[in-house]
């Protein structure tokens, strides 16, 4: 018999874990920028990016990928507007050539586009608009990074969403998406030990080939500050170092702009990246079956979402720390630690690593992926060792639900302000 939520936990895993080419955040806007021109009918003269801090925040120094190692929103909605396929949403650069790449160097050069903050509304809000001579196209995306809520031409209503939770499909139509509210570590854990593995095993073998290769490609090639490699030749071939490693070699090549997609999780590849390739490096180790490797990424997956739920889409809070603790969870799981085991890993880790900060994406993603890995295996051996975080100490509570509730509203509400500072300081205000 299926545990209650056993449906909408499946649900859950197929919306949330979709592909991306290249960090979500510039992805997002270089997605907007196709659309509006989609929208506009020809080449803009003229380009307007609003976009919420966070954004600015994440994209500013992250390489755009396919486009000669560009970084920045102007290099992101260049990418968009000369090459971007609008229906291809957080793959929108796949496809681009390299005989387009002098076309998007030239256009961001040669035509304005003007980049603002929006000081007001939700924490993840984009604007672009596009214009040629009298013509203009606006695209709104909100909350999520293809959730277009607006598409106006020559400033007439093409589409608006009936509420914030409409999203705008490739297509043109609208599918609401789930409230995650309802998500619970019990609920996780009774759906993952119930789990009919052939629901999940097609998606789940993508997120194996995708993720693992961009790691492999992380450590074979010079990305960014080489984080993954450098671990390996410091520290050894150890499996939680390797673990380790390969989940920041992982960052280092998508950070630097890497042409290979990432299996995403809470709208981020590098929480993907967190939540399935240590837990791969793990299970290959201990020579567990396909089926509980399957279990054990249902398992990190779902609580990654359930954490990432009470802070938000994006944060001062750095997402790596809920991805890793729910990693460790999965390698308790993997090591035959039961439901206690996966409960304390997760509460012994986010009290290590809870004051990590988002200060964008770049380089430096994989060390502070490496660090919440760490802190999401400490946290089981911790456990293992019969040794945990109490009630009182600190943000944690008795209590695996309350701990995550502290969590949330610590990224949310308390580093809202932390957020706003550290935007300032990398905006040069």
């Amino acid at each position: 018999m299926k545990p209650e939520n056993y449906d909408r936990y499946l649900t859950t895993l197929k919306e949330e874990l979709v592909p991306a080419f290249g960090c979500t955040e510039p992805i997002a806007i270089a997605y907007a920028a196709a659309k509006a021109r989609e929208l506009l009918g020809t080449l803009p003269d003229r380009i307007e990016v609003q976009a919420s801090g966070s954004i600015i925040k994440n994209v500013k120094s992250v390489i755009v990928p396919n486009t000669g190692h560009m970084k920045g929103t102007e290099a992101a909605c260049a990418a968009g507007v000369i090459a971007g396929d609008a229906d291809a949403a957080l793959e929108v650069l796949t496809g681009i050539r390299e005989d387009q790449i002098p076309d998007i160097r030239d256009y961001m050069e040669s035509v304005p586009i003007t980049v603002s903050a929006l000081t007001d509304g939700p924490v993840f809000n984009l604007i672009v608009s596009a214009y040629a001579k009298d013509e203009s196209a606006k695209v709104q995306i909100t909350d999520h990074h293809t959730q277009i809520v607006l598409m106006e031409k020559n400033g007439k209503t093409i589409f608006q969403a009936a509420s914030k939770n409409c999203t705008q499909a490739a297509s043109g139509g609208c599918t609401q998406t789930a409230d995650r509210s309802w998500m619970n570590v019990e609920g996780i854990w009774e759906f993952v030990e119930a789990l009919d593995v052939f629901d999940v095993s097609e998606l789940f073998d993508r997120v194996i080939s995708c993720n693992m290769a961009i790691a492999e490609e992380g450590l074979q090639g010079n990305y960014g500050a080489n984080v993954g490699s450098t671990l390996l030749n410091a520290y050894g071939d150890g499996m939680y170092n390797r673990a380790k490693a390969y989940a920041a070699a992982g960052s280092d090549a998508r950070m630097d702009g890497c042409e290979l997609p990432v299996y995403i999780n809470s709208g981020s590849g590098n929480q993907g990246i967190v939540c399935s390739v240590p837990v791969i490096i793990c299970a290959r180790e201990l020579g567990v079956s396909r089926e509980k490797l399957y279990r054990a990424l249902a398992l990190s997956n779902l609580i990654a979402i359930h954490e990432k739920t009470g802070i938000g889409t994006l944060s001062a809070y750095c997402g790596a720390v809920s991805a890793g603790a729910a990693a460790g969870a999965a390698i308790a799981y993997l090591s035959d630690g039961g439901y206690k085991a996966v409960t304390h890993t997760i509460v012994n880790a986010v009290a290590i690593d809870s004051g990590m900060i988002c200060d964008g994406a770049k380089a430096s993603c994989a060390a502070k992926i490496a660090s919440a890995v760490d802190a999401g295996i400490f946290g089981y051996l911790m456990y293992k060792n019969g040794q945990q975080f109490l009630g009182g100490d600190g943000i944690v509570v008795k209590g695996v639900e309350n701990t995550i509730r502290n969590v949330g509203r610590l990224g949310r509400d308390g580093m809202r302000g932390t957020n706003e500072e550290i935007i300032r300081m990398m905006t040069g205000e």
